[in-house]
């Protein structure tokens, strides 16, 4: 398993990494993707968010990741008010997390290293302290054998398991993952599992949403499920 430590300064912890209040997210066209979702993930939790497609997932990782802003309700993120936080605040919040999008936001100038490498560079920390960390989190992924390339010769599995070791580089407080597992085989896809529990185990809180309910259920995580736009159940998954 590769090396995932914390960094040794972190701010100092909530005891909530996230709490929705009455939240709701819509466009002009379908104003009611989400509808006054409650939610608290305490810090250290680990949550498989499911629902069909067109549920809402994607939407609320967003809101979540503050990619977007919700048209009712407040967001807390790390025990503060996030609901309409400025774009000059929001890189403040987003050092402190991971993210893994569908779409990947990989940046195809820069080769497969200096993608995962990325959160270190911008943290201000210098290559020989991070260069083995990446090099070994590429290996693990698959991807050792490609550093030097582009993201543009990539398979799709390849750019997610490129995103996630990008995102596990930041050391974030919070992992949100949408589909992580999506574009791998299923042997990839237990081995990713792996790496989320590892890092939950170590005090990171981890979000995924994923339309995989087997998967969710082997986590040992809580399930959440989204059900035309409106949370309805969660329940205690059992440990693969």
């Amino acid at each position: 398993m590769p090396r995932t430590r914390r960094p040794a300064a972190d701010p100092a912890p909530s005891p909530e990494t996230v709490r929705l209040t009455g939240v709701g997210f819509g466009y002009a066209e379908r104003p009611d993707v989400l509808s006054d979702i409650s939610l608290i993930l305490p810090s250290g939790s680990f949550h498989f968010l499911t629902g069909a497609s067109g549920s809402g997932k994607s939407s609320l990782l967003k809101l979540i990741t503050l990619s977007e802003r919700p048209s009712a309700g407040r967001i807390a993120l790390f025990g503060e008010d996030a609901t309409a936080v400025s774009a000059k605040d929001r890189p403040r919040f987003r050092r402190r997390m991971g993210a893994v999008f569908q779409d990947f936001r990989l940046l195809d100038h820069l080769s497969v290293f200096d993608n995962a490498a990325l959160p270190r560079r911008l943290r201000g920390d210098k290559p020989a302290d991070y260069g083995p960390d990446v090099e070994e989190m590429l290996a693990w992924v698959g991807l050792g054998d490609r550093m030097g390339e582009r993201p543009t010769s990539l398979s799709g599995g390849e750019k997610q398991r490129l995103a996630i070791a990008r995102a596990v580089m930041a050391k974030p407080e919070l992992i949100v993952a949408d589909e992580p597992t999506g574009s791998v085989d299923p042997v990839m896809a237990e081995k990713l599992l792996k790496l989320f529990q590892s890092l939950n185990r170590q005090g990171v809180t981890v979000l995924i949403a994923s339309h995989d309910e087997a998967l969710a259920q082997r986590s040992g995580a809580t399930v959440l499920r989204l059900t035309d736009g409106r949370l309805t159940t969660a329940a205690k998954a059992r440990a693969a």
